[in-house]
């Protein structure tokens, strides 16, 4: 889902997805309150987010810090989460652990003394998720005018219920490396001709990005013919587009079981993601929360507390696995250039230019990054200076330096 995707000002929460908002400035506007959270069977903490909707892109979100939240279960057992600042509320994983078969209400009593709760939550079980694979695939693209290939990466899992409803979320994370790294530093001495040039400490050649999923992936079981789930399709992605198979490339998918009325819930959303151009087609605020101030039952709650056992699984995509199938592969749009003192002389009387001239020229005036140094073979003397983009020689500004903790290098 891109940007029209999303339609009003309330879109603040996410989901357990990345949603861009589209704030539009309406008349007679109200802030509505918005939960966010999601409880599984998974040994970890939980959060609910608390927030209020806000008017305009030039509004900040305004978090609800200093509400009191609970979750209760059909056992009579309560859990308080901590106040975790930002509007976030967090379990204690020691403490708290849902567990399928129970059911669960989400209780929020804000400062000013109104209540709200959530409809009665039961946690379905969920089939184990058997493989995740890769296909390839094409897609078409400028109405249909011309085509990505690529690959498309395909979830089964193990025999579930009847009329059992799924959504599906995923984490890619994928390695990467810059192709023109900054080897050198180029440090000013009192003579502008003789500069020092010295290795650098860390060359951030090799990162990794991630990105959660950011669009509406549900099914029910009734639409199959088997209560199996088979070829289920979770992402394509375009060779040619993406930098993410050209070393590795890895996805995490988590696979939910939910209940009628939140199938309903994300099923809503998706129409309205889908609406088009006419933004206003349809109203998000006709999606239906499970969540409801006690006290005044007309009031508008956005958001859907969530409560689905989870099944997850990890595949790892190596280049070589890609390169099998003859695809294209992304190519980076990174040049080099190299300039010495004399590439700036000018018809004027003006002093010669110097290697200090250079770097202020390139780095300063036109935003270029220093890489490297070339020398005579001969006399070791220094002839040019390299440049290129940052975005080619720093990977850390597009992700991070640091390994994940799950990482395995499989290439």
């Amino acid at each position: 889902m891109g940007k029209r995707s999303v339609i009003i000002v309330f879109i603040v929460f996410t989901l357990c997805t990345c949603i861009d908002p589209y704030y539009p400035k309406l008349d007679g506007y109200a802030s509505l309150l918005v939960v966010e959270g999601l409880i599984t069977d998974s040994n970890t903490s939980y959060t609910i987010r608390l927030s209020k909707t806000f008017q305009d892109q030039n509004s900040t979100p305004v978090y609800i810090i200093d509400a009191t939240v609970s979750i209760s279960d059909d056992n009579g057992n309560k859990y308080y989460l901590k106040n975790d600042d930002n509007g976030l509320y967090k379990t204690d994983s020691i403490e708290f652990r849902g567990t399928v078969g129970r059911t669960y209400i989400l209780h929020v009593v804000t400062k000013d003394g109104e209540e709200y709760e959530s409809d009665p939550c039961f946690m379905h079980s969920v089939p184990e998720v058997d493989s995740i694979y890769i296909a390839k695939d094409e897609k078409l693209v400028n109405n249909q005018t011309g085509k990505n290939e690529g690959i498309s990466i395909y979830l089964d899992s193990k025999d579930g219920d009847i009329d059992q409803f799924y959504r599906w979320t995923y984490e890619e994370t994928w390695k990467f490396k810059v192709p023109n790294p900054k080897t050198f530093n180029y440090i000013k001495t009192a003579n502008p001709d003789n500069p020092m040039i010295l290795p650098v400490s860390v060359v951030k050649d090799i990162c990794w990005k991630d990105r959660k999923s950011d669009e509406i992936l549900i099914k029910s079981s009734s639409e199959a013919l088997t209560v199996k789930i088979d070829k289920q399709p979770i992402l394509f992605i375009s060779s040619e587009k993406s930098d993410r198979l050209l070393i590795q490339y890895s996805i995490l998918v988590k696979q939910y079981s939910i209940s009628k009325n939140e199938y309903e819930f994300w099923n809503n959303m998706k129409q309205v993601n889908e609406a088009g151009s006419d933004i206003f087609a349809k109203q998000p605020y006709s999606v239906r929360s499970n969540i409801h101030n006690i006290k005044n039952p007309k009031e508008r709650v956005l958001g859907y507390f969530q409560v689905s056992a989870v099944s997850q699984k990890r595949k790892n995509i190596p280049y070589r696995d890609v390169a099998l199938m003859g695809l294209h592969f992304y190519q980076y749009q990174c040049k080099t250039w190299e300039f010495a003192p004399g590439d700036f002389e000018t018809l004027c009387r003006c002093p010669p230019k110097t290697w200090d001239d250079v770097i202020w020229y390139l780095t300063i005036a036109s935003d270029y990054t220093f890489i490297e140094p070339k020398y005579n073979n001969v006399a070791d003397n220094l002839v040019e200076l390299v440049f290129t983009r940052q975005e080619c020689s720093d990977c850390e500004l597009a992700g991070t330096l640091k390994k994940p903790d799950f990482w395995t290098d499989t290439y």
